[in-house]
C-alpha cells in the first residue's frame, strides 16, 4: 500500500496546490463555497496578514501514489501566549479524503511541530485570530456554507474523535424566516428605549459616510465579547486589514448603527447580502466574470448574513437590540430579504444568542474545534 507524504508547502507553486485541493475536494458538493483564491494566498503574506507579525506559521500538503490527499496549517499565536498565558499549536485548513491514513499523518504533522516547539497542546481547526474562520462543522451538512463559515465532509469529526482529539470549543449558528409584520412589541420597545436613553440610529447618505464609523465597530467588538474565553483584542493592523478586505461588499443599506447624545457608538450590526451562491459560481476568482456573480447578489437576494454585531456593556440588557432588529426588519423588508443566517457564536455566549429571540431562530448548524493534550 502506498505511503503517505507529507511536505511543508515551499514555493508558489505548492501554495497553490494547498489552496486549490479543497476546490478538487469538494467540487460536486452543492453546500461547500469556495473562498477567492487571491485572498488565500494573502493570507499567508507577511506583507497582507498582519497576524504574521506576532505568529509563526507553516502549511503542508499530504500525497499518496502522488496524488494530493490532504492539507493542514500549524500557527503559533504568540500575542495569544503573551496576552493570555495560552500556549497551543492552533491547526487549521484541515482538508483531507477519506482515508483513515491520511488524517493521521496530517494531525501528526502537528503534533511534531507542537512537540519542536516544545507546546504541549495543540487545537483546531483555527485560523490566526478571533476574527478568522474556526469550527469543524458537526452538524448541517446538507446547509450552503456561508462566506465566513468552514464547510466540511462529515467524515471529518469521526476521524479526529479516533485519533482521540475531545471537544474543545463550540459553536452554534441560528437561521431565521423574517416575519411579513413586525412584532407590535419590537417595533413599540424600540421606541420607547430610543426615547428613554436619548439614542438615534444614523443614517447613512452613501458609503463613505460608514468609514469613520468602522474603527469604533472594531473598539466595540472588543468591549462586547472581551469577557469570553480566549478572546484577544483586535490590533490596528487588523482593523486596517479588515476594513480593505471586507469594505467593498459592504452595502450601507444593511449597515445600522446607533449612538448617543454624545455622538458615541452604543450598539452596530453589520449583515451583508448572502454572496454564497456568488462563490460558488465565481469558482474562487472575481475576473473575468466573478465580479458580475457578486453585482447579482447584492442586488437581488432573498438571504442575508449576520457578520458583526456589538454592544456596549452598558447597554447590554437595555431592550437596545429592539432598535437594531426593528431597523434590520424595515430595511430587510424594503430589500426582499425572507432568510437570515447568524455568524457561528460561542455556545457559552447567551448573550449574543438572546439577540435572536424575536425571530424565532433555528439552531441549523454547529462546529467545534478539537484538542489534543500531547504527552
Amino acid at each position: 500500500m502506498p505511503e503517505i507524504d507529507v511536505t511543508e508547502v515551499k514555493s508558489a507553486a505548492d501554495l497553490h496546490k494547498f489552496i486549490k485541493f479543497p476546490m478538487e475536494l469538494y467540487r460536486n458538493n452543492p453546500y461547500y463555497v469556495p473562498p477567492l483564491i487571491n485572498e488565500e494566498k494573502d493570507i499567508w503574506n507577511p506583507a497582507q496578514n498582519p497576524a504574521l507579525v506576532y505568529s509563526e506559521a507553516k502549511q503542508f500538503l499530504a500525497t499518496k501514489a502522488g496524488k494530493t490527499v490532504g492539507r493542514i496549517a500549524v500557527i503559533i499565536n504568540h500575542k495569544e501566549e503573551a496576552e493570555l498565558g495560552i500556549k497551543k499549536v492552533r491547526f487549521g485548513w484541515l482538508d483531507f479524503v477519506d482515508d483513515a491514513d491520511v488524517s493521521k499523518a496530517l494531525i501528526q504533522t502537528a503534533i511534531d511541530f507542537a512537540r519542536e516547539n516544545q507546546i504541549s497542546k495543540i487545537e483546531g481547526p483555527m485560523g490566526f485570530t478571533n476574527l478568522d474562520k474556526a469550527g469543524m462543522l458537526t452538524m448541517g451538512f446538507d446547509k450552503i456554507a456561508t462566506m465566513i463559515g468552514l464547510y466540511n465532509f462529515d467524515y471529518y469529526p469521526t476521524h479526529l474523535e479516533n485519533l482521540g482529539l475531545k471537544k474543545e470549543k463550540e459553536w452554534v449558528e441560528y437561521e431565521m424566516n423574517f416575519p411579513e409584520i413586525l412584532p407590535e412589541k419590537v417595533d413599540k420597545f424600540s421606541s420607547l428605549i430610543l426615547q428613554k436613553y436619548k439614542l438615534r440610529v444614523i443614517d447613512f447618505k452613501n458609503k463613505k459616510e460608514i468609514i469613520p464609523y468602522i474603527e469604533p465597530m472594531f473598539k466595540l467588538i472588543d468591549q462586547t465579547y472581551n469577557s469570553l474565553s480566549t478572546y484577544t483584542p483586535i490590533t490596528d493592523e487588523q482593523i486596517k486589514t479588515y476594513k480593505e478586505k471586507y469594505f467593498p461588499f459592504i452595502d450601507k443599506n444593511y449597515v445600522i448603527c446607533v449612538e448617543d447624545e454624545n455622538k458615541m457608538l452604543v450598539s452596530f450590526a453589520v449583515t451583508m447580502p448572502s454572496y454564497s451562491k456568488a462563490l460558488q459560481n465565481a469558482a474562487g476568482k472575481l475576473w473575468p466574470f466573478g465580479w458580475w456573480h457578486f453585482l447579482q447578489a447584492g442586488k437581488k437576494n432573498e438571504r442575508a448574513n449576520f457578520y458583526l454585531i456589538g454592544i456596549h456593556p452598558t447597554y447590554q440588557r437595555r431592550g437596545v437590540t429592539a432598535i437594531i432588529f426593528k431597523e434590520i426588519f424595515v430595511r430587510f423588508s424594503k430589500m426582499g430579504i425572507k432568510f437570515a443566517e447568524t455568524n457561528p457564536e460561542l455556545e457559552e455566549n447567551k448573550n449574543v444568542q438572546l439577540l435572536w429571540q424575536e425571530y424565532k431562530p433555528v439552531n441549523h448548524k454547529r462546529r467545534r474545534t478539537y484538542s489534543l493534550e500531547i504527552v
